[in-house]
C-alpha cells in the first residue's frame, strides 16, 4: 500500500522550492510558517487525482510588507482549477442576472511560468473570526450570505447557456445520481449494516421527493461553504474559494454550513433552521432537509473512501467520523437534532487522535 502523507511530503519538499523561487522574482517572499499543508490535507489531496494537488501557502509582498494568500499548482488538473476558480470570479461580479455583490479579495498577481500557474490575492486581516463573533452577528452575516446566493438565480435559456459551461449545473438527476454513488461506496467499502441501511432510507426520501429537490434548482450554491471559505472585514463578508460555486438546489450551500455547525456552534444551526420554519414555505424547509441528508451521506462517504489511506490513530478518527456522521443522518431522517452528548463525546475522541499538526492546521482554518 502505498503511504499517501510519505507522498505528501515528498511533493511538497519538491514543489516549494520552486513556487518560492517564482514568487521571490516577483517580490513575494513565503512565510517560515505554513498550516494550510500540514495535518491531514495529505488526505484531501490523496482523494483526489494527482493532476489535482495546489498548494495553499501564506507569504509577504515585500513592495508593500503586507501579507498574502498564494494558490499554486503545476499539475494539470491544478492549473486548470485556479483559472476556473478565477474565471467564476470574474464572470460573477459581472453577471447580469447577479443582483447582490459577491466581494472577493483583491488579486495582487496572476502568472503562468515554468509550468505552474500562481495566483496570488490580499490576506484579509479580520477583527475576530466568524465564530468568535456574537451569535446574532452569525446568524445575520450567514443569513445575509444564503440570500445572496439565491437572489442569483438562472430562470432563462440564456442564463443556462451563460452559466453551464463554467459553473456547472445540478439537477435532481444528477443529485439522485451523486447519492446511489453514496449508497454503492458504502457496500463496496464494507460500511456498518447502520450506515448502509441510513443511506439506503435517505435515499429512497430523495428519490420519492425529487420534484421538491428540483424546485429549488438554478440557484447559486457554494458548496464548501464555511467559515474558512471566507473572512468578514469592515462589515463585508469575503468569499475566498469561487471554485466551489455551482448552479444547483439553492439549499445545499445551506446544508453544509448547517452541518458545519453541528460540531462548532449548535445554537447555530437551531437558530438558522427555525428561521426557515417561521419565514419560509414548508416545501422549502423540506428541501433544506433533503439537502441535508445529501451532503451528510457525502461526508460519510468522504471518510469511507478515506480508510484505506489511512493508519494508526488516523483510521481509528476516520472510523470514529464514519460512526458520528451516521448519527447525525439518523437524527435528520427523524428532523431533529443529534444529541449534544453524542457530539462531545465525538469531539473528545476526536481531539485525542487527531495529530499536533493537524490541530495547528485547525487553528488557521477555524
Amino acid at each position: 500500500m502505498t503511504n499517501p502523507e510519505s507522498e505528501w511530503k515528498e511533493y511538497l519538499d519538491t514543489q516549494i522550492p520552486k513556487v518560492a523561487e517564482i514568487l521571490t522574482s516577483h517580490g513575494i517572499t513565503l512565510l517560515p510558517d505554513q498550516p494550510h499543508i500540514k495535518g491531514e490535507r495529505f488526505l484531501m489531496q490523496a482523494l483526489t487525482t494527482i493532476s489535482g494537488r495546489k498548494l495553499i501557502l501564506l507569504g509577504t509582498d515585500t513592495k508593500t510588507n503586507e501579507k498574502v494568500v498564494i494558490k499554486a499548482a503545476h499539475d494539470i488538473e491544478g492549473k486548470q482549477e485556479l483559472q476556473h476558480e478565477r474565471t467564476c470570479r470574474t464572470l460573477l461580479h459581472k453577471m447580469k442576472f447577479s443582483y447582490d455583490a459577491f466581494h472577493s479579495p483583491k488579486e495582487i498577481l496572476f502568472i503562468e511560468k515554468n509550468g505552474y500557474t500562481i495566483f496570488v490575492s490580499a490576506f484579509l486581516e479580520q477583527s475576530s473570526s466568524f465564530l468568535e463573533r456574537p451569535l446574532p452577528k452569525q446568524f445575520a452575516y450567514a443569513l445575509r450570505a444564503f440570500k445572496a446566493q439565491e437572489h442569483t438565480r438562472a430562470t432563462t435559456a440564456k442564463h443556462f447557456a451563460q452559466i453551464k459551461q463554467i459553473f456547472g449545473s445540478r439537477t435532481s438527476t444528477e443529485y439522485l445520481s451523486m447519492f446511489a454513488a453514496f449508497v454503492s461506496t458504502a457496500t463496496t467499502k464494507s460500511a456498518s449494516l447502520e450506515t448502509q441501511t441510513l443511506l439506503i432510507t435517505a435515499q429512497e426520501r430523495l428519490v420519492k421527493q425529487r420534484e421538491r429537490v428540483e424546485q429549488y434548482c438554478g440557484f447559486l450554491t457554494h458548496t464548501d461553504f464555511v467559515p474558512h471559505n471566507f473572512r468578514i472585514k469592515d462589515d463585508t463578508l469575503y468569499l475566498l474559494d469561487f471554485s466551489s460555486l455551482r448552479f444547483g438546489n439553492k439549499h445545499e450551500s445551506w446544508a453544509r454550513f448547517l452541518n458545519f455547525m453541528t460540531l462548532y456552534n449548535p445554537a447555530l444551526e437551531t437558530l438558522l433552521i427555525e428561521y426557515v420554519e417561521k419565514n419560509r414555505s414548508p416545501e422549502e424547509r423540506q428541501s433544506l432537509q433533503l439537502m441535508r441528508l445529501f451532503r451528510l451521506g457525502e461526508i460519510i462517504t468522504y471518510y469511507l473512501n478515506t480508510l484505506d489511506k489511512s493508519q494508526s490513530d488516523l483510521r481509528t478518527l476516520n472510523e470514529h467520523r464514519i460512526d458520528f456522521w451516521t448519527a447525525v443522518l439518523e437524527a435528520e431522517l427523524g428532523n431533529k437534532r443529534v444529541a449534544r452528548e453524542t457530539v462531545h463525546i465525538y469531539k473528545g475522541k476526536r481531539d485525542a487522535l487527531r495529530s499536533h499538526a493537524e490541530k495547528e492546521r485547525q487553528v488557521g482554518l477555524h
